[in-house]
C-alpha cells in the first residue's frame, strides 16, 4: 500500500467512527427523551458508547478476531440491562403513586 491508499483508508475509518458516534448520540438522546432515563443511565450509556469506540480493549480485535468483540458486546449489554432496570423501577414507582415525591426530612 502506498501513502495515498493509507490516507484514504484512514479517512474512511474516521468517517465511519464519526457516523457511529453520531448515531450513538442520537439513540441515547431518543431513549433518554422517550423513557425519561435518570442521569445514571445517561452515564452508563455514554460510557458504553465510549468503550465501544475506544481503540483500547480488554480483548483486542486485532489479536482475537471476532472473539475480540465479546468485551464490546458485554459493555453494551451491561449498560442496556442497567438502563432497563432503571426504567422498570421508575415505572413501578410511578404506578405506585410516587411520582415527583421527595424523601421526607428526618429533622422535621
Amino acid at each position: 500500500m502506498d501513502a495515498m491508499d493509507m490516507s484514504d483508508l484512514l479517512t474512511l475509518v474516521l468517517m465511519l467512527l464519526g457516523v457511529l458516534a453520531l448515531l450513538g448520540v442520537a439513540v441515547i438522546g431518543f431513549v433518554m427523551w422517550r423513557y425519561r432515563i435518570p442521569p445514571g443511565g445517561l452515564i452508563a450509556m455514554i460510557g458504553a458508547l465510549v468503550y465501544l469506540a475506544s481503540p483500547v480493549d480488554v480483548l483486542p480485535e486485532v489479536m482475537l478476531g471476532p472473539f475480540g468483540l465479546l468485551d464490546d458486546a458485554g459493555a453494551v449489554t451491561a449498560a442496556a440491562v442497567f438502563v432497563y432496570k432503571l426504567v422498570t423501577v421508575k415505572r413501578r414507582l410511578q404506578d405506585a403513586g410516587m411520582k415527583g415525591q421527595r424523601r421526607p426530612d428526618l429533622l422535621e
